[in-house]
């Protein structure tokens, strides 16, 4: 069990040591990050887009921090960890489409915004397939 550790922590940037906590991860420290911005963004959406677009873009964005949680939570039984991080992928994509649903409407009209916002969840992308797969290479 310390070999995964080691390895999978090294690779988000953690020192070599045993975890304590989700909050310990690069990546999910990231992730509360982002979803304070969608959540703050998304409110400051024409009132149309605050039921529709508006909250499923609050949803997907929060989705992918808690899998990264719940797949932390399961971390024992590599199987369920992968699946909850390619679920936190999925909702990363999820959120990718939704902010350029907006932007593309009009809805969000602030580029550099839009900007800021596609480009760290893209970024994002790349490190939870990197996480993703330092689990699947290391198994416990």
């Amino acid at each position: 069990m310390s070999i995964f550790f080691v390895s999978t922590l090294h690779h988000i940037g953690l020192p070599n040591k045993k975890a304590m906590s989700y909050r310990n991860l690069k990546i999910w420290k990231l992730l509360r990050e982002l979803s304070v911005e969608i959540h703050n963004m998304s409110l400051e959406l024409p009132k149309f887009e605050l039921y529709e677009t508006g909250s499923q873009i609050r949803q997907s964005s929060k989705s992918v921090r808690s899998n990264i949680v719940e797949g932390y939570g399961r971390r024992r039984y590599t199987n369920d960890y992968i699946r909850f991080i390619t679920y936190a992928l999925a909702s990363n994509d999820e959120t990718i489409d939704h902010l350029e649903t907006l932007f593309e409407t009009g809805s969000l009209s602030n580029k550099e915004t839009f900007d800021t916002l596609f480009n760290r969840y893209t970024k994002l992308r790349k490190m939870i397939n990197k996480f993703r797969f330092s689990i699947q290479t290391t198994r416990v």
